[in-house]
């Protein structure tokens, strides 16, 4: 086993050992806005902060919970709630933004929902609209694979889970998110950028994520839930108490739709 593989088996353990779980079916990471989706999916069985497991530094963002949480759903399944996401702006370490997607992949789990804020560059997709993503460009010029890893990414977003989401709500548009390093918003001319390059979501998480998911062999499906329109679209400034505000005014409606969501995987 490599480093990464190392460290993730030992969090793996660490997570169990602090849970009482076992093994998990389902990871599912929160991006801003989607953290009261975890009440509404089952019962929680355990949980650790994430400073306590090998691996994870003690830096949760606003918005995003610090802790790692086990849930066991009305059917049995159980459902690992990752806190404390590592955003590439916080540790420039590609490894460490996927060491929770190995981790998840290292305690069983085999499916992963995975959520964000972001921007759109679609006046019609505006703030408090959810997102079916489609698709995405890394724009971070950095990967948490290493060596020969030859990862395909053809349909990295499962069209089955796609399907189930779009069964949940017809109404979901499509989505090409594309991933900025960050911390600073996107320029005008960045997100013009990324819509020729056939982005119409801008946002700082999920691409780096998702290629250690695919590399571990993970379902997955991903939603994102626009807070704002991108810079030079809606004409305003941003500020993150905005995205807060957004997040905290959607978070009912889209934890009932993730909810829903999850309990429909099988």
């Amino acid at each position: 086993m490599n480093d990464s593989t190392t460290l993730a088996a030992q969090a793996a353990d660490a997570l169990r050992a602090a849970t009482g779980v076992d093994s998990f079916d389902i990871a599912l990471i929160l991006g801003s806005g989607w953290g009261g989706a975890a009440e509404l999916i089952g019962e929680e069985v355990g949980s650790i902060e994430a400073a306590e497991l090998p691996g994870f530094d003690a830096h949760a963002v606003a918005g995003h919970s610090s802790k790692m949480r086990a849930l066991r759903t009305a059917d049995g399944r159980h459902v690992l709630v990752l806190g404390s996401r590592q955003h590439f702006y916080q540790v420039r370490d590609a490894g460490k933004v996927a060491h929770g997607v190995r981790m998840a992949a290292a305690a069983g789990a085999t499916q992963l929902v995975i959520t964000n804020g972001c921007g759109s560059t679609r006046p019609e997709v505006g703030p408090g609209s959810v997102v079916l993503l489609a698709d995405h460009i890394n724009l971070t010029a950095a990967t948490p694979l290493e060596g020969a890893s030859f990862v395909d990414m053809t349909q990295a977003y499962s069209p089955r889970l796609r399907e189930l989401a779009l069964g949940i709500d017809p109404s979901l548009p499509d989505g090409v998110y594309a991933q900025f390093t960050g911390p600073q918003y996107e320029t005008p001319a960045e997100v013009r950028m990324a819509a020729i390059l056939g982005a119409n979501l801008v946002g700082m998480s999920t691409a780096l994520e998702v290629l250690a998911a695919r590399q571990a062999g993970f379902e997955i499906l991903g939603l994102s839930l626009v807070t704002n329109l991108a810079a030079g679209i809606g004409g305003d400034t941003l500020d993150h108490s905005e995205v807060l505000d957004v997040g905290a005014t959607s978070g009912p409606r889209i934890s009932r739709l993730l909810a829903d969501i999850v309990e429909a995987m099988r």
